[in-house]
């Protein structure tokens, strides 16, 4: 069985505990994508004080709409969705910018094909290495913060975080996969860049 129909017996489980109205397993249900949504609205909302009624939100979205769910993907993915979503709207109803302008240049799409992504390195390569005599943790952390527009963050964070992949990142966001590969592939660039100001700046 492989490891994603295994997790569609699992889920499949879950839900109908669920719908049978144990409260528990709903319990367990947020206690197993807690962490996937955080990430999500932590990197989607700046404003600390609107986030716990946001996340709120989803669960409450999720809950309700649980009967709807077809298991065509991980029950966290569909709950990774609903809280992308649920952020978005904040975002758009006050006018925040998130995704780049749509006139913004593309990379090549074959550009991604040789492309070898460590996840928990980030790959900064010489920017890594320069910062090896610092908390490297805290400074990635600061360097992914600051970048823009926000969706690099969020991306960021899913791919290399997460561990999520290219399809279940562009399921939850509803970007096309080679939207995800290039805004990924330009938030690396501008992590990168993003670090090596940070040391140079130390530096002087």
């Amino acid at each position: 069985m492989s490891q994603t129909a295994a997790h569609n017996l699992s889920d499949q489980l879950l839900v109908e505990q669920v719908l049978k109205g144990n409260q528990q397993a709903f319990v367990l249900v947020i206690r197993q994508t807690e962490g996937l949504v955080a990430q999500i609205v932590l990197k989607m909302v700046r404003i600390t004080a609107d986030r716990p009624d946001i996340v709120q939100d989803i669960y409450l979205k999720a809950y309700k709409n649980l009967p709807s769910f077809r298991f065509n993907s991980k029950l966290s993915t569909w709950i990774g969705k609903i809280a992308y979503n649920t952020c978005l709207h904040y975002l758009e109803k006050r006018k925040l910018v998130f995704l780049p302008a749509t006139s913004e240049e593309k990379e090549p799409e074959e550009i991604f094909d040789n492309l070898s992504y460590n996840r928990q390195a980030y790959n900064v390569n010489e920017g890594e290495k320069r910062l090896s005599s610092r908390d490297l943790g805290a400074a990635l952390g600061a360097a992914i913060n600051n970048l823009s527009p926000p969706i690099y963050q969020t991306l960021i964070t899913l791919y290399h975080q997460e561990e999520m992949s290219y399809a279940e990142i562009a399921e939850i966001t509803s970007l096309p996969e080679g939207t995800v590969k290039n805004y990924l592939f330009r938030a690396r660039k501008a992590l990168k860049e993003n670090l090596l100001s940070d040391y140079q700046k130390e530096e002087l």
